[in-house]
């Protein structure tokens, strides 16, 4: 329903050729863009609610050289939530620590009744800014539990943990940014692809140039650090399969009909 892209890299690389071929993808993605890079504490989000072929902004923005170790971008095509800025992606969140989370999607969740309490809490819409309250709230409890904070193995298991728990019966392609490590999770077939390049990991729904992009490690979280895969969880094997009637009531629910 929407697409993604990121990087992980040892040191800045510069962007503009795969991201000027992947906003362009904005055509069948048309219901909002947006981009974070990380060069503090706290991410720098740029979004806009239209599609990324007709803004100006971002066309702009493109001509000047993009350089960076992070980053992440999304297109959307809206299921769950109106066409407001406050519905685009990037999203983030900080834990309780002060730690900024950060993360795009390209999914729908169907069932997952953690993530109805937050109805009442996000700033949006979305299922997917959903998700990432909900995962916050887990480090936080988990934080709480052991009474000081989490270092990288437990904050993994605990992602780890919580996208277990809501994968089944959902499309769940999260790429979530912590300030340190990228955590990357699949459960579509064919919808999440990776290159290696110049002390860096690229992720792309679609792949980006004729270059040999390789499919994204299947039902199982990754973790990578500075280009490198750093933490790979377990095969959960909950894999998202596409039901035309479910999304009929979708669409027919987004349109208010």
């Amino acid at each position: 329903m929407c697409e993604l892209f990121a990087v992980c890299g040892k040191r800045k690389i510069v962007l503009n050729e795969y991201l000027r071929e992947f906003f362009s993808h904005g055509e069948r993605h048309p219901d909002g863009w947006g981009a974070a890079a990380f060069h503090g504490a706290a991410p720098s989000i740029e979004k806009e609610p239209e599609s990324a072929t007709t803004s100006r902004y971002l066309k702009n923005k493109l001509h000047d050289q993009i350089e960076e170790s992070v980053y992440l971008a999304h297109i959307r095509r809206a299921t769950i939530g109106t066409l407001v800025y406050e519905n685009c992606h990037p999203f983030t969140k900080e834990d309780a620590t002060g730690r900024a989370w950060t993360l795009i999607h390209n999914g729908t969740i169907f069932k997952a009744p953690q993530l109805h309490e937050y109805a009442a809490r996000q700033k949006g819409t979305t299922d997917s800014e959903r998700v990432l309250l909900y995962l916050v709230d887990r480090l936080d409890r988990a934080r709480e539990e052991r009474g000081e904070d989490l270092p990288f193995p437990e904050r993994f298991e605990v992602i780890e943990r919580a996208i277990v728990e809501i994968a089944d019966g959902n499309k769940l392609n999260l790429i979530i940014y912590d300030g340190e490590y990228l955590y990357v999770h699949t459960n579509y077939a064919n919808s999440l692809y990776y290159l290696i390049e110049e002390d860096a990991i690229l992720f792309a729904t679609r792949p980006l140039g004729l270059k040999s992009w390789r499919r994204a490690p299947f039902t199982t979280l990754c973790a990578y650090r500075d280009g490198e895969l750093v933490r790979k969880g377990v095969d959960h094997g909950k894999i998202f399969v596409d039901n035309p009637e479910e999304m009929r009531y979708l669409f027919m629910d987004f349109a208010g009909l």
